[in-house]
């Protein structure tokens, strides 16, 4: 696990910030995240995988699916993949235990749940939900995974995981049923398709409205409605999750922010400590 002083900034740390983040890397490897934030925001962004968090102490505040919502003390806070959402503490902070599992994973459990083949992955139409008894179960799984090897076995740990995220999956989740979605238009499809083509280059609105066959203003108010993210910062969630995949593999911070066309590595610092809450090399070396 990691110290907080690697993890966030000094006067974060001040106000009382403090986060371990760590890796396990079976079940197609997840991420877990144990922090506490008096100050530290979120910027928007998406994820590939879920996101499940149980919070302990406080209220998190955060925009998921068009709306604010506030996640108190004993609530369990849900988002499912390439949603755009953010986070930061509402008066005076608050304290919470998160995990990342893949949608490889959750399907595999889902369709042990269901006990046959589905159409598409989990979705959860609540963004926060309260229930106890998952609530203690999701706590005990952070503290068991979080040992690495200490007092609790790999049979222990994925005993408990695989039973929470069934209990979660057959509670809360919408099974053969797609999140609803609209068509987007091919004009935005086609500029999403050139900024992500061109992740490491600077781009130009004046192209991609082009390739949209709008007109700037029209095509900035366009994109946003269908994504949820200004043109801009469509390209840096996207560099974000870029970069998650090359520190993955082993890359340096340094070569990673060239790669995914940041300024420098302290833009990559920046960017990447607003949407994952530890900077690359803390990612990198969990």
């Amino acid at each position: 696990m990691m110290t907080p002083q690697i993890s966030l900034d000094a006067e974060l740390v001040s106000a009382g910030d403090v986060t371990h983040f760590w890796r396990v890397p079976r079940h197609h490897g997840f991420d877990c995240l144990r922090a506490t934030f008096r100050r530290h925001a979120y910027a928007r962004h998406t994820h590939e995988t879920y996101a499940i968090a149980a919070i302990l102490e406080g209220c998190e505040t955060f925009f998921h699916r068009g709306e604010q919502h506030y996640a108190g003390a004993g609530s369990i806070a849900i988002v499912c993949p390439d949603e755009v959402h953010d986070g930061e503490p509402y008066e005076g902070g608050f304290e919470y235990r998160t995990f990342y599992p893949s949608v490889e994973l959750m399907r595999e459990i889902a369709e042990d749940v269901a006990g046959r083949p589905l159409s598409s992955p989990p979705w959860f139409r609540h963004s926060v939900v309260i229930d106890p008894d998952l609530l203690q179960a999701l706590v005990g799984l952070h503290a068991s995974l979080a040992q690495g090897g200490g007092w609790t076995s790999e049979l222990e740990q994925d005993t408990r995981l695989i039973g929470f995220l069934a209990k979660l999956i057959a509670r809360w989740a919408d099974l053969d049923r797609l999140p609803p979605m609209r068509a987007e238009p091919k004009g935005i499809a086609r500029a999403r398709d050139y900024i992500e083509a061109h992740l490491g280059e600077e781009t130009d609105l004046a192209r991609l409205a082009d390739l949209a066959g709008l007109s700037r203003s029209h095509f900035i108010r366009a994109f946003r409605r269908e994504t949820g993210f200004a043109p801009h910062a469509y390209l840096l969630d996207r560099r974000f999750r870029k970069a998650t995949h090359l520190l993955e593999q082993g890359q340096t911070p340094v070569d990673v922010a060239a790669a995914c066309g940041f300024f420098d590595q302290s833009h990559l610092n920046r960017i990447f400590k607003a949407r994952m809450g530890v900077t690359p090399g803390v990612f990198r070396a969990a």
